[in-house]
């Protein structure tokens, strides 16, 4: 392969000292040192949550207390990184809510192994997982960082429920009213 000559223009004497260089580090040296600080004192300044943040996983109950969760596993099997577990468990017929198919046993979310994703949020037909706008998940064991049932509650609260499964009177009401 032949050398191909590359023609190059002298230096000009600014250029042989460096002296461009220098001051427009000093420049922007001296720009942050005047702009206002963008550190917040965190914990006691919070960032602005953007709006469609995707945070922390989490179980949410209806109005009256009751799980929204049926165990369908959508969410489980969605999960990109397979980090959520459930164990389907029966509604005890003697309960109010027999009438709904099945409620969770158990229901895990491996916050370690968790990529914030959304998948789970937008396949669940009950509306009963949601990602809440928390952030600072913190376990000094991998134990801790696995999130079971009641932590998932604890963490969800409450939302309002659009759907009428759990009332049996509106929903035989509803029913009735269609036909």
């Amino acid at each position: 392969m032949p050398v191909v000559p590359v023609d190059r223009k002298p230096l000009t004497l600014a250029e042989r000292t460096y002296l461009p260089q220098i001051l427009g580090g000093l420049k922007t040296t001296i720009k942050h040192l005047v702009a206002k600080p963008v550190t917040l004192e965190y914990p006691e300044q919070r960032p602005v949550i953007p709006p469609g943040y995707r945070g922390v996983p989490t179980l949410v109950k209806d109005p009256n207390g009751r799980e929204k969760c049926v165990s369908c596993q959508l969410c489980e099997f969605v999960c990109p990184p397979k980090a959520i577990r459930i164990t389907p468990g029966e509604i005890e017929a003697d309960s109010p809510n027999a009438h709904v198919e099945k409620a969770p046993k158990a229901f895990d979310i491996d916050m370690l192994r968790c990529i914030y994703c959304g998948f789970c949020q937008e396949v669940c037909p009950e509306e009963a997982i949601w990602l809440q706008t928390k952030y600072t998940m913190v376990g000094a064991t991998r134990e801790e960082m696995v999130h079971h049932k009641d932590k998932l509650y604890e963490l969800g609260g409450t939302l309002p429920d659009s759907h009428l499964k759990w009332d049996k009177k509106k929903a035989a009401a509803e029913h009735g009213n269609a036909h």
